[in-house]
Protein backbone atom coordinates (compact mmCIF):
# COMPACT_ATOMS: atom_id res chain seq x y z
CA UNK A 1 0.00 0.00 0.00
CA UNK A 2 1.43 3.39 -0.97
CA UNK A 3 1.32 6.63 0.96
CA UNK A 4 -1.15 7.95 -1.56
CA UNK A 5 -3.57 5.18 -0.63
CA UNK A 6 -3.46 6.08 3.07
CA UNK A 7 -4.06 9.81 2.61
CA UNK A 8 -7.51 11.01 3.75
CA UNK A 9 -9.94 11.97 1.07
CA UNK A 10 -10.34 15.75 1.00
CA UNK A 11 -13.62 17.44 0.23
CA UNK A 12 -13.49 20.42 -2.05
CA UNK A 13 -14.32 23.80 -0.59
CA UNK A 14 -17.01 24.17 -3.23
CA UNK A 15 -18.78 21.06 -1.95
CA UNK A 16 -18.51 22.23 1.66
CA UNK A 17 -20.03 25.59 0.88
CA UNK A 18 -22.80 24.37 -1.37
CA UNK A 19 -26.26 24.91 0.18
CA UNK A 20 -28.60 22.07 0.98
CA UNK A 21 -30.90 21.12 -1.90
CA UNK A 22 -34.03 22.19 -0.01
CA UNK A 23 -33.23 25.13 2.30
CA UNK A 24 -36.00 26.10 4.73
CA UNK A 25 -38.05 29.04 3.63
CA UNK A 26 -40.39 31.32 5.52
CA UNK A 27 -43.96 31.59 4.22
CA UNK A 28 -44.29 34.77 2.17
CA UNK A 29 -46.53 36.20 -0.49
CA UNK A 30 -44.82 37.22 -3.74
CA UNK A 31 -46.07 39.53 -6.44
CA UNK A 32 -45.47 39.11 -10.18
CA UNK A 33 -41.90 40.42 -9.81
CA UNK A 34 -41.08 37.99 -6.99
CA UNK A 35 -41.05 40.81 -4.44
CA UNK A 36 -42.15 39.99 -0.93
CA UNK A 37 -45.49 41.65 -0.17
CA UNK A 38 -46.36 40.26 3.24
CA UNK A 39 -45.38 37.56 5.67
CA UNK A 40 -47.83 34.98 6.97
CA UNK A 41 -48.68 35.35 10.66
CA UNK A 42 -46.74 33.22 13.05
CA UNK A 43 -48.88 30.55 14.71
CA UNK A 44 -47.01 31.28 17.94
CA UNK A 45 -48.00 34.96 17.94
CA UNK A 46 -51.48 35.25 19.51
CA UNK A 47 -51.53 39.03 19.07
CA UNK A 48 -51.23 38.78 15.28
CA UNK A 49 -53.64 35.87 15.17
CA UNK A 50 -56.27 37.77 17.17
CA UNK A 51 -55.68 40.87 15.04
CA UNK A 52 -56.61 38.98 11.88
CA UNK A 53 -59.57 37.26 13.54
CA UNK A 54 -61.07 40.53 14.73
CA UNK A 55 -60.21 42.25 11.43
CA UNK A 56 -62.31 39.64 9.57
CA UNK A 57 -65.13 39.54 12.13
CA UNK A 58 -68.50 40.35 10.56
CA UNK A 59 -67.02 40.82 7.07
CA UNK A 60 -66.84 37.72 4.90
CA UNK A 61 -64.85 39.62 2.25
CA UNK A 62 -62.11 40.80 4.63
CA UNK A 63 -58.66 39.24 4.31
CA UNK A 64 -57.76 40.13 7.89
CA UNK A 65 -54.97 42.47 6.81
CA UNK A 66 -56.63 45.63 8.21
CA UNK A 67 -58.99 46.28 11.12
CA UNK A 68 -61.75 48.88 11.42
CA UNK A 69 -62.42 51.05 14.47
CA UNK A 70 -65.62 49.19 15.38
CA UNK A 71 -63.86 45.80 15.28
CA UNK A 72 -60.94 47.25 17.23
CA UNK A 73 -63.33 48.50 19.91
CA UNK A 74 -64.91 45.04 20.07
CA UNK A 75 -61.46 43.57 20.61
CA UNK A 76 -60.65 46.19 23.25
CA UNK A 77 -63.89 45.50 25.12
CA UNK A 78 -63.44 41.73 25.02
CA UNK A 79 -59.87 42.12 26.28
CA UNK A 80 -61.09 44.60 28.93
CA UNK A 81 -58.74 47.29 27.66
CA UNK A 82 -61.75 49.60 27.42
CA UNK A 83 -62.95 49.95 31.00
CA UNK A 84 -65.00 53.14 30.67
CA UNK A 85 -62.62 55.01 32.98
CA UNK A 86 -58.98 54.96 31.93
CA UNK A 87 -59.71 54.18 28.29
CA UNK A 88 -63.06 54.79 26.61
CA UNK A 89 -64.44 54.47 23.07
CA UNK A 90 -63.98 58.24 22.75
CA UNK A 91 -60.24 57.76 23.31
CA UNK A 92 -59.96 54.93 20.81
CA UNK A 93 -61.86 56.96 18.23
CA UNK A 94 -59.55 59.96 18.61
CA UNK A 95 -56.26 58.05 18.36
CA UNK A 96 -57.51 55.64 15.69
CA UNK A 97 -58.42 58.57 13.42
CA UNK A 98 -55.08 60.20 14.19
CA UNK A 99 -53.25 57.21 12.70
CA UNK A 100 -55.80 56.27 10.03
CA UNK A 101 -56.40 59.84 8.80
CA UNK A 102 -58.78 59.30 5.85
CA UNK A 103 -58.60 55.48 5.86
CA UNK A 104 -61.27 53.30 7.45
CA UNK A 105 -58.93 50.53 8.62
CA UNK A 106 -55.39 50.05 9.92
CA UNK A 107 -52.96 47.34 8.92
CA UNK A 108 -50.93 45.53 11.57
CA UNK A 109 -47.99 47.95 11.51
CA UNK A 110 -50.29 50.98 11.74
CA UNK A 111 -52.31 49.32 14.47
CA UNK A 112 -49.20 48.92 16.63
CA UNK A 113 -48.62 52.66 16.22
CA UNK A 114 -52.22 53.21 17.31
CA UNK A 115 -51.60 51.18 20.47
CA UNK A 116 -48.42 53.11 21.17
CA UNK A 117 -50.30 56.40 20.75
CA UNK A 118 -52.96 55.37 23.27
CA UNK A 119 -50.38 54.05 25.73
CA UNK A 120 -48.35 57.27 25.53
CA UNK A 121 -51.32 59.57 26.08
CA UNK A 122 -52.91 57.44 28.78
CA UNK A 123 -49.58 56.76 30.50
CA UNK A 124 -49.94 53.00 30.20
CA UNK A 125 -47.27 50.49 29.20
CA UNK A 126 -48.05 49.44 25.63
CA UNK A 127 -46.89 45.89 26.43
CA UNK A 128 -49.69 45.68 28.99
CA UNK A 129 -52.27 46.54 26.33
CA UNK A 130 -50.80 44.06 23.86
CA UNK A 131 -50.77 41.35 26.53
CA UNK A 132 -54.49 41.83 27.20
CA UNK A 133 -55.24 41.80 23.48
CA UNK A 134 -53.15 38.64 23.03
CA UNK A 135 -55.03 36.88 25.84
CA UNK A 136 -58.53 37.86 24.68
CA UNK A 137 -59.03 34.87 22.41
CA UNK A 138 -60.98 34.99 19.11
CA UNK A 139 -64.10 37.15 18.73
CA UNK A 140 -66.93 35.98 20.95
CA UNK A 141 -70.51 36.14 19.74
CA UNK A 142 -73.43 37.17 21.92
CA UNK A 143 -75.14 34.20 23.52
CA UNK A 144 -78.75 33.64 22.52
CA UNK A 145 -81.37 34.29 25.18
CA UNK A 146 -82.80 31.10 26.63
CA UNK A 147 -86.52 30.78 27.24
CA UNK A 148 -87.57 31.59 30.78
CA UNK A 149 -88.94 28.65 32.70
CA UNK A 150 -90.36 29.35 36.13
CA UNK A 151 -93.45 28.81 38.24
CA UNK A 152 -94.66 32.33 37.44
CA UNK A 153 -94.37 31.74 33.69
CA UNK A 154 -96.08 28.38 33.99
CA UNK A 155 -98.93 29.96 35.93
CA UNK A 156 -99.42 32.75 33.41
CA UNK A 157 -99.50 30.33 30.48
CA UNK A 158 -101.96 27.88 32.11
CA UNK A 159 -105.27 28.48 30.30
CA UNK A 160 -107.26 26.65 33.00
CA UNK A 161 -106.50 29.50 35.44
CA UNK A 162 -108.12 32.15 33.22
CA UNK A 163 -111.53 33.51 34.24
CA UNK A 164 -114.20 35.77 32.81
CA UNK A 165 -113.91 36.82 29.16
CA UNK A 166 -110.30 35.59 28.99
CA UNK A 167 -111.52 32.05 29.55
CA UNK A 168 -113.47 32.25 26.29
CA UNK A 169 -110.25 32.74 24.30
CA UNK A 170 -109.42 28.99 24.54
CA UNK A 171 -111.31 25.85 23.58
CA UNK A 172 -111.58 22.79 25.82
CA UNK A 173 -108.18 21.51 24.65
CA UNK A 174 -106.39 24.75 25.55
CA UNK A 175 -105.93 25.87 21.96
CA UNK A 176 -106.45 29.58 21.28
CA UNK A 177 -109.64 30.43 19.39
CA UNK A 178 -108.15 33.50 17.72
CA UNK A 179 -110.46 36.38 16.85
CA UNK A 180 -113.53 34.34 17.75
CA UNK A 181 -112.40 34.27 21.36
CA UNK A 182 -111.77 38.02 21.50
CA UNK A 183 -114.56 39.65 19.48
CA UNK A 184 -118.34 39.33 19.75
CA UNK A 185 -119.65 39.42 16.18
CA UNK A 186 -122.89 41.42 15.66
CA UNK A 187 -126.09 39.35 15.32
CA UNK A 188 -128.36 40.27 12.42
CA UNK A 189 -131.54 39.09 14.11
CA UNK A 190 -133.46 42.37 13.99
CA UNK A 191 -133.72 42.53 17.79
CA UNK A 192 -131.93 44.97 20.06
CA UNK A 193 -129.42 43.55 22.51
CA UNK A 194 -130.93 42.11 25.67
CA UNK A 195 -134.49 41.80 24.28
CA UNK A 196 -136.01 38.86 26.17
CA UNK A 197 -138.24 37.57 23.37
CA UNK A 198 -135.21 37.35 21.10
CA UNK A 199 -133.49 35.17 23.67
CA UNK A 200 -136.49 32.86 23.92
CA UNK A 201 -136.86 32.68 20.14
CA UNK A 202 -133.19 31.89 19.59
CA UNK A 203 -133.24 29.19 22.29
CA UNK A 204 -136.26 27.63 20.63
CA UNK A 205 -134.33 27.29 17.42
Amino acid sequence: MTDADSRPISVSSEAQLSPSPNPPTSPTNLDNNNNVTSTSPSPDNPFESNFRSFAKFGDSKSTGEAITLSNSDKWFKQAKVIDGKKITTVDTGIYFKKIAKTKKALNLKEYVKFLEEIAKNKKIDVSEIKQKLSSSGPPATTKTTTAACSAAVARLTDHTKYTGTHKQRFDETGKGRGKIGRVDPPKDTGYVQGFQEAVVEQSAH
